[in-house]
């Protein structure tokens, strides 16, 4: 029999904090559907440019032979020396209250900690209609949320990435491995500083425990974090993650800065 304490739980916060579409303030929902369709959820990926990014849709067999052998490309000329893998990005967030809206009550006061089942609901609307719902996408694969430090997460009270991460994992049945990164030098806002100085603000900012090790080995790491912007953060993570022993580390944001995609 199923434990009603939950469901309870659920019960009595929906009926003394009512959740409140973050879009055009209707009762019942952080997101209504009227505003989840105005949403510009992609339908591809796009390679991990910053700047007028490829949609990976107009690579084929004929110029890329590693996807003739099922394995689609996931960076262009521009980005192929970066050290994340891949990149997967459910919406744009440039230009777009609502993405905004979303994420800023996700991070920030009032602290909607449980909007991340919306923002996770949005990402599996992603893949599906990227085609990343496969088995063998997902398989031997493991969620490694972003570090947040100290003073933050106190503050906050939890990991943002992580909950996200967490609400991924129910759906998708891969392991979230939280304590594998871990975040060991405080940095400050990455949106004050340039791409140059967010890069140099996170080196050294994280490292991976010893004890991990064999895990990386054997499996496929998805960093996951709410925006891409400059991919600074992302990029230091993937390189920490290799050096302890990964082979492939990919990323899943629920937004990322520009998704006007150019063609190669």
């Amino acid at each position: 029999m199923d434990n009603p304490t939950p469901k309870i739980k659920e019960f009595l916060l929906d009926l003394f904090f009512p959740k409140f579409c973050l879009g055009c303030q209707k009762e019942g929902t952080y997101l209504c559907d009227d505003c989840r369709a105005l949403l510009d959820i992609a339908e591809f990926d796009y390679c991990l440019c910053e700047t007028k990014p490829i949609r990976l849709a107009c690579f084929d067999a004929t110029q890329h032979k590693s996807l003739a052998q099922g394995k689609p490309q996931a960076k262009c000329d521009r980005c192929k020396e970066k050290e994340l893998s891949g990149l997967y990005s459910a919406l744009p967030y440039k230009d777009n209250q609502l993405t905004k809206n979303l994420i800023y009550q996700f991070k920030y006061q009032p602290y909607l900690k449980d909007l991340a089942k919306t923002l996770a609901s949005i990402l599996i609307e992603h893949f599906v209609l990227a085609k990343k719902n496969t088995d063998e996408i997902w398989e031997n694969s493991i969620l490694v949320p972003i570090p947040l430090d100290k003073k933050k997460l106190k503050t906050r009270g939890y990991n943002q990435s992580e909950e996200l991460a967490k609400e991924l994992s129910k759906i998708l049945l891969i392991p979230v491995v939280s304590d594998i990164l871990v975040k060991v030098k405080n940095t400050k806002p990455q949106m004050e500083l340039t791409k140059t100085g967010r890069e140099k603000n996170l080196q050294g900012a994280f490292a991976v425990k010893p004890a991990f090790a064999s895990e990386l080995r054997r499996s496929k790491v998805f960093l996951v974090d709410d925006v891409y912007t400059t991919g600074s953060t992302m990029q230091e993570c993937a390189k920490v993650l290799k050096e302890a022993g990964a082979k492939q580390v990919w990323g899943i944001v629920l937004a990322r800065e520009e998704l006007h995609f150019t063609l190669p």
